[in-house]
C-alpha cells in the first residue's frame, strides 16, 4: 500500500534481503526509483518517464524478453517456448500503393499486420484489401524468424 506524501505524490517501499527499494509517483507524472543497498547511508536515485517505468515493470514481470529498435519480443512465463515479436515499420515507396493481400505478407513470411497508423486514423486488424500508403506505420506480429523474412522479402532489407 502506498504512502501519500502531501504535495509530492505517493511512495511505495519494498524491503529486500539486499536493502530497500522505493518508488515515488510524483504529482507531476514523473516517477523516481530509489535503491538503498543494505549498509549504505545514501540511496541511488533514478528518474523514470512513464514509458520507462512501464518497460521496467514489464521486464521485472518477465513479459518483455528483448527490446529492439522499434520492436519488442514478448515471452510468456507460462509457455516457455513461446516468443512473439511485435515490430513497427514505416511504409516506404517500394510497397506503397499495394494492399496487404497483393503483398502476400502472411503467405510468404508468416507475419501478420495487426494495426496500421495512417495520417488521419488508426486501423486495428486491417483487412487484406487495406491499401498501404507511404508514411503509414504498420505494426506486425510474428516469430523472430518470420519478422526477419518480412524484412528481407517485403521490405528488401
Amino acid at each position: 500500500m502506498g504512502v501519500e506524501l502531501p504535495g509530492v505524490g505517493t511512495k511505495y517501499e519494498i524491503d529486500t534481503a539486499g536493502g530497500r527499494i522505493a518508488v515515488v509517483f510524483l504529482e507531476g507524472g514523473e516517477i523516481q526509483l530509489y535503491i538503498l543497498e543494505r549498509g549504505c547511508e545514501k540511496p541511488c536515485v533514478v528518474n523514470l518517464t512513464n514509458v520507462e517505468a512501464r518497460r521496467l515493470g514489464s521486464i521485472l514481470s518477465g513479459a518483455i524478453f528483448e527490446r529492439e529498435e522499434e520492436g519488442v519480443e514478448v515471452a510468456f512465463p507460462q509457455i516457455s517456448e513461446l516468443r512473439i515479436t511485435v515490430h513497427t515499420y514505416t511504409v516506404s515507396k517500394s510497397i506503397a500503393g499495394k494492399t496487404i493481400e497483393e503483398l502476400k505478407i502472411r503467405k510468404n513470411t508468416g507475419v501478420t499486420i495487426i494495426a496500421i497508423s495512417k495520417e488521419d486514423r488508426n486501423i486495428i486488424s486491417p483487412s487484406p484489401s487495406t491499401r498501404l500508403e507511404e508514411g503509414d506505420i504498420i505494426v506486425v506480429i510474428g516469430e523472430h524468424d518470420q519478422i526477419r523474412r518480412f524484412e528481407e522479402l517485403i521490405l528488401g532489407r
